[in-house]
């Protein structure tokens, strides 16, 4: 007899995950032929990433996937374990999705958490739920979010709802959880792809205002001139002896005209006294100082970390 080889413990999960699959398949289906399905709960079967608009589901499938998300966090013993559940879930499922955060664990269960939270309790306000999306969103910037991506953490969830409410888990709050999940991750997309012109536009102005362009060529004019050799230094010292006697002359001249303003009484003119901001630090602490706030410390504060904000703007 031909010896059978054993099947592999991945198999055989993989092998019981389509069979719930498919059985979950089936109760949508048979509900869909008895009751129909809604439009909206019709669309949102898969992610659907062209547009961003709002989205209002039957109330009587909004309140049973809030009450299967009431009954998952009672079963808990707190929010914070609700959290790490959801967590292990869905890195369990994908390992390879944990490169993607980089927060403590605990923080980022907790961000799960109250992420789901805000989105389950505000499913029956189209305009409310999809406000708080966008906010979502927008604090995914920096993450490349995609369909394949989408689909396995939507998975994790509606199977770990599915372990820890058991019955509870009806046939239309699996139907709200998988449309509010597939709109959710949708817009995700929708929005960094929509939105990341703008955030090009914020750094590359950041950059001009912030002379950080400028400092980056000169930079990169000076490592370029370093690789030159020992006989680009001689060049340079020429170069550089020209240039030094061309400025010097400059300020010989620039130090004739303000003398000659001086003894024709011009220099007493006020406009004369005036310093013209020329940076970005500079007219900020100069509106700041025509609005009255030249003696507050947190303009100041603002100024001091307004790079890291800018910088950072699409960073979750």
């Amino acid at each position: 007899m031909t010896e059978v080889e054993p099947q592999e413990d991945t198999e055989y999960l993989e092998d019981a995950e389509e069979e719930q699959e498919a059985a979950i398949e089936g109760e949508i289906y048979e509900y869909q032929e008895e009751n129909g399905l809604d439009s909206a709960v019709r669309q949102l079967q898969e992610v659907q990433d062209k547009e961003f608009v709002e989205v209002r589901l039957p109330a009587d499938i909004v309140a049973e996937a809030q009450q299967a998300w009431q009954t998952f966090i009672g079963s808990s013993s707190s929010r914070e374990a609700a959290g790490e559940a959801i967590y292990a879930a869905l890195f369990d499922s994908a390992p390879t999705l944990q490169s993607l955060f980089k927060t403590a664990r605990s923080v980022m269960a907790l961000r799960f958490m109250n992420g789901l939270n805000s989105i389950i309790s505000s499913a029956a306000s189209p305009s409310v739920l999809k406000t708080q999306v966008e906010t979502l969103g927008f604090q995914h910037l920096d993450l490349e979010v995609t369909i394949p991506r989408v689909v396995i953490f939507r998975d994790a969830i509606i199977n770990l709802l599915q372990m820890e409410v058991g019955a509870r888990f009806t046939t239309k709050a699996r139907l709200g959880f998988l449309s509010l999940l597939n709109y959710v991750g949708g817009a995700y997309i929708y929005i960094r792809r929509e939105y990341a012109v703008r955030i090009k536009i914020i750094a590359s102005s950041w950059r001009t205002a912030s002379n950080k362009a400028a400092e980056f060529i000169g930079q990169g004019e000076e490592e370029a001139a370093e690789g030159e050799g020992e006989g680009g230094e001689g060049e340079r010292g020429e170069a550089n002896k020209a240039d030094a006697e061309r400025e010097e002359e400059t300020r010989r001249d620039t130090q004739d005209s303000k003398d000659g303003a001086r003894a024709s009484g011009e220099a007493r003119n006020k406009n004369s006294n005036m310093k013209v901001p020329t940076t970005f630090n500079e007219m900020f602490l100069f509106n700041g100082a025509v609005m009255g706030f030249a003696n507050s410390l947190w303009m100041s504060i603002i100024l001091e970390q307004f790079d890291a904000m800018v910088t950072n703007v699409a960073n979750s």
